[in-house]
């Protein structure tokens, strides 16, 4: 593992923490590495995250060091062998997508930034119990066709291409899943079609990004 990766992951961890999405010890980010991943340690703090919290391990599930990564760690190793442009990965208890989780309630195309996970939703994956098989082909199922996914009764996930791409992509989600939970309590959203989600996702693909001069 080299220094800039571990800084990366310790600045989002901290990142994470201030943003009110990390609570406590739950939650764990990832990076992908030349050799596999970096993953935060089990029960490791994002508010505390230092290097000594990392483990290394291969895509596989084999790791090595004092401490045993993350429990989710066979869910971070499915994505990043499902989805080879993902080099970041966010999993995170944040309060409004852990909410619409406990219902199993995807997020429809309410607002057009629900394009930025992907497509014209944000699915919620069926609930498995953590660390296990089933939650690793949960996840990684749900991510073959998006960047982002809620997991039922337990939190959401988002990858990027890189860190700074996966965790404000999971910002996004938890204020989408809180816009979407306060409309619920209103009433029912009027939905966008297919038809204008297909046109705002032809457009994102040059969102936010600049013109060479």
């Amino acid at each position: 593992m080299t220094t800039d990766s571990m800084d990366t992951l310790i600045d989002a961890g901290h990142h994470l923490d201030r943003a009110g999405l990390g609570q406590g010890r739950s939650g764990n980010i990832s990076l992908r590495t030349e050799t596999g991943l970096l993953i935060t340690a089990s029960g490791a703090r994002l508010d505390r995250l230092t290097r000594k919290d990392l483990v290394a391990a291969d895509l596989s599930g084999h790791w090595t060091g004092p401490l045993r990564p993350s429990s989710e760690l066979s869910f971070h190793c499915a994505v990043f062998n499902a989805r080879p442009d993902a080099m970041a990965i966010v999993h995170v208890h944040s309060p409004w997508a852990t909410s619409l989780a406990c219902m199993h309630c995807p997020i429809p195309a309410f607002h057009y930034m629900v394009a930025a996970a992907g497509g014209d939703d944000i699915p919620c994956v069926p609930y498995a119990t953590f660390g296990t098989g089933a939650l690793a082909q949960a996840v990684a199922g749900g991510l073959q066709q998006r960047n982002a996914c809620l997991m039922a009764n337990h939190g959401q996930i988002a990858l990027g291409a890189t860190m700074e791409e996966a965790l404000e992509l999971a910002e996004e989600v938890e204020n989408l899943a809180r816009c979407y939970g306060q409309i619920l309590a209103i009433g029912d959203p009027v939905l966008l079609d297919s038809e204008q989600m297909a046109d705002v996702l032809e457009r994102f693909g040059g969102y936010g990004k600049q013109q060479p001069e």
